[in-house]
Order: structure tokens, then sequence, then C-alpha cells
């Protein structure tokens, strides 16, 4: 047994084709597609009302706008919007997003099923991603789960995230003192600077400041 009934939005041709192909491969007979996301709203409407609910819905997150104007602009947005029209409606994410930032929400809050990054072999990972959910479980990425064990190795405090941050707008390391004293925050030293540096690097295993200024983007801390 596998879905029979499911929704492709993807404005990508060549990735709408490979997402048809895993699903054909798995016994989805005749999968349907979108290439807007206002569009695939107005097919999962159309779906219920005629009783004939789709069962997945398979959606990249960015799409290019061109000159057709859309009320929803993006996967996320379609996603907010399926929620609202199909709650039961199982989500899987197929997008070259990477950053945990983006991708943690999606099942914090719009309670996605699963979520699979474009990227070399995806199309094992779609496959095992859509047995996953069939089977009533949410898959969470390999990569997604690797990154968020690291950030969980360290809390990391206010004045960290201020330093941090402070780093990833380019100011120097020997500058930070002056602008942790001008918001007050202690300690601002530059030996305890240093310090907390050191501190969040050897937690993270990083060796430099860029990799744990990157990792905190990523990670949405910053």
């Amino acid at each position: 047994m596998m879905f029979k009934n499911v929704l492709i939005a993807e404005d990508h041709e060549s990735a709408s084709i490979s997402i048809r192909k895993t699903l054909t491969d798995l016994g989805v007979p005749t999968p349907d597609f979108a290439y807007y996301c206002d569009e695939a709203l107005k097919r999962i409407s159309i779906a219920n009302k005629h009783n004939r609910p789709y069962e997945l819905l398979v959606t990249d997150l960015f799409f290019e706008p061109d000159d057709n104007p859309q009320q929803l602009p993006g996967g996320e947005a379609l996603i907010a919007a399926v929620r609202a029209a199909q709650p039961d409606l199982r989500v899987l994410v197929f997008s070259a997003e990477h950053k945990a930032g983006v991708i943690e929400p999606l099942f914090e809050k719009l309670k996605i099923d699963g979520y699979v990054r474009k990227a070399r072999h995806d199309a094992q990972e779609l496959r095992t991603a859509i047995e996953t959910i069939f089977a009533g479980k949410v898959h969470y990425p390999t990569h997604l789960r690797q990154v968020t064990a690291r950030k969980n190795a360290y809390d990391f405090t206010e004045l960290d995230i201020m330093i941090i941050s402070l780093l990833s707008q380019g100011v120097l390391q020997k500058n930070i003192p002056d602008h942790l004293q001008q918001n007050n925050m202690v300690p601002s030293a530059l030996s305890s600077v240093e310090k907390r540096l050191k501190q969040m690097r050897d937690a993270l295993k990083f060796s430099k400041n860029e990799q744990l200024v990157v990792f905190c983007r990523d990670m949405g801390i910053i």
C-alpha cells in the first residue's frame, strides 16, 4: 500500500519529473502537479470539495517570480494555507535550503511531516522520506540531526550571541569590548571575549571564529 492521491508543487520541471519518477517507483499511480503555490492551494480546495482529498503534498520552498502574480509567494506560505484548508494533509518539503534556522520552524510551527534537501543522491532519501511519512512517522533530514546535535552541545547566552553578531557584522575582535560596554553588557574585557569565543569553538569543535559565525547564521542563532 502507498499514497494514491499526491500533489507536487514545484516550478522546476526537472525536479518535478524526478519526484514523479520516485512516486511512480513507489506505486503512486498518477501524481498531480502545480507550478504555482496559488494553483496548488486551488487544487487542494477543489479536491476537498469533491471528497477526493490529497493524501500528500510534496513542495519546494522557493518559487521564482514571473509575470503571473501570486498571493502565495512560496512554499512556506503554501504550507500555512494548507494547514488551514486541510490540517491532516501530510506535507513533505523538497528544497535546496540547508539552513537549520529555516528548516526547524517548518517542523515546529507548520508541523511538516518531512524534509529532503535537494542534493546529490537525494532520490534515495526522497523515497525513504515518502515511505516513512506513509508509515505515520516524521522524516527528519540526517544533516539537520547532526547540526542540531552540535547546537545542543553549547548553551548560548545573550552575551555570546552579541559577540558573534558583532563578528558577523565585521567588527574586529579587539573592538568588541567597546561595543559591549556601550550596550552595558558584562564581562566586556577583551580577555573575557577571547575566553568565551574559545569556549564556544571548543564546545562546537570549530577551529576558527569564521566557522562559528557561519554556523550560528545557519542555525538562526544570529
